[in-house]
């Protein structure tokens, strides 16, 4: 019998700044941390000092930490990374490369981005005491160039993010698909695209999809919005688990998804749970999701786990020191305005966004234990990020008593039917036996 191998894991890591001190806080985190004997962090931003050039496009904010802040991330005490996210290219090639080249030299073991897209898409491995487990990091969430391009004979690979893509349909009953068919016949909504098709340059979607403009619609008797992991994005993905599993005591997908149900940001959009269940069907032992900047919902799949979204562990978007021009020219802001100025544009003077939001600045810290590739234990263990600071200090985690944050989480797992037990200020998962 294996030896049982303990996993933690959070979510997004927005760190905009070093942190000179280790308080009681940090103390407090970094020993459960310890605990485990995999600690995986998603890494949302660029790492380098101006070694690159800013995007056209960025993930919201354009994200840069300087390189000492990942010493912060190693006194945590995590080994693995995932930076596969919509900010992975905010600094384009050269913010990618210079931070691929201080993960590097920081000693983690990391995966999601990459010069062509078998580096960005492979299993990465740590080699632990207990076991090796392999991990592999995906996004859905991302500018379409921002996809690693795969080398071929005769042109070499592009670099960017390990991406899975997604189809949204949208479907119509028949009589209101044909008012649209209408309005598209006296507009010019599908004017370029019908060109594109005619030249060569676009494929006909067929017969039975309807584009209206970039949206896919069908015709159907159940009105409503349909999304599926992109099938050769998937395809890719479940091969390397394949590989990894072969390779590897344990497995784990990191997955940054913005995507949403509707307009309800706590529930995944659909092709996440399908994603996540293909990802555990072909091997995974664990699916860790972030991106929405909020919990989701746990779900206990063949008795392994999906973390729809672990919200964020260090969120400091409000202390990034400098922008582009292009972040002050979306809100009417020219070169006599600062950084602090951009930034209270943005939030209309800290009345919106996502620093209004305190369900934004609460989450958990999951550290679970396998055996034999066997889920034995789970436990849930409540953060804040300082809703209650002023902006400037918002952002780093520390251990929470407040049962509202289990509470919260234990409502967001039932559809998944995933009973969370209150234990002394810790949630623990109810395992089915056998």
């Amino acid at each position: 019998m294996s030896l049982p191998v303990w996993f933690a894991a959070t979510g997004d890591s927005f760190l905009t700044c070093d942190l000179p001190y280790r308080d009681h806080a940090f103390q407090e985190v970094a020993r459960l941390l310890h605990r485990a004997d995999v600690r995986i962090a998603n890494l949302e931003s660029t790492v380098h000092d101006n070694e690159g050039y800013p995007s056209a496009q960025s993930g919201g904010t354009w994200a840069m930490s300087p390189p000492a802040s990942l010493q912060v991330l190693k006194d945590y005490g995590f080994n693995m990374i995932g930076w596969a996210n919509n900010h992975t290219l905010d600094y384009l090639y050269g913010g990618l490369e210079a931070t691929e080249r201080h993960l590097n030299e920081y000693g983690f073991v990391h995966a999601g981005a990459g010069k062509n897209l078998a580096e960005a898409s492979a299993p990465r491995y740590l080699e632990c005491e207990s076991a090796r487990v392999a991990l592999i990091a995906a996004t859905s969430t991302f500018h379409p160039w921002w996809a690693a391009g795969e080398q071929r004979p005769d042109s070499i690979g592009r670099p960017g993010i390990n991406p899975l893509r997604y189809v949204m349909t949208h479907y119509l009953q028949p009589e209101k698909l044909a008012r649209l068919q209408e309005i598209a016949a006296v507009t010019d909504i599908n004017a370029f695209n019908k060109l594109l098709i005619e030249e060569g340059f676009m494929n006909d979607p067929g017969k039975d999809v309807f584009l209206f403009g970039n949206a896919r619609f069908m015709a159907g008797e159940e009105e409503g919005t349909t999304t599926q992991p992109h099938p050769r994005d998937r395809a890719r993905i479940v091969q390397r688990i394949g590989e990894a599993k072969r390779r590897a005591d344990y497995v784990v997908v990191s997955i940054h998804a913005h995507e949403m149900k509707g307009d309800a940001k706590e529930v995944p959009a659909d092709f996440l749970p399908v994603f996540a269940k293909a990802c555990i069907d072909a091997g995974a032992h664990a699916v860790v999701g972030h991106g929405p900047h909020l919990l989701r919902g746990i779900e206990i799949y063949k008795n392994r786990p999906i973390f729809y979204s672990l919200g964020d562990f260090v969120f400091q978007t409000e202390l990034v020191t400098t922008q582009p021009a292009d972040f002050y020219e979306h809100y009417g802001l020219d070169h006599t305005h600062n950084v602090a100025d951009a930034l209270e544009a943005m939030s209309a003077n800290y009345t919106r966004g996502l620093c209004v939001h305190k369900e934004v600045w609460q989450s958990v810290i999951p550290l679970w234990s396998m055996q034999n590739g066997e889920l034995v234990e789970l436990e849930l263990h409540p953060i804040e990020l300082g809703f209650e600071q002023p902006v400037y200090r918002m952002g780093w985690p520390r251990l929470s008593a407040n049962p509202e944050i289990l509470l919260g989480l234990r409502a967001l797992c039932e559809p998944y039917g995933t009973v969370i037990e209150m234990d002394n200020g810790i949630g623990r998962v109810r395992l089915q036996k056998g």
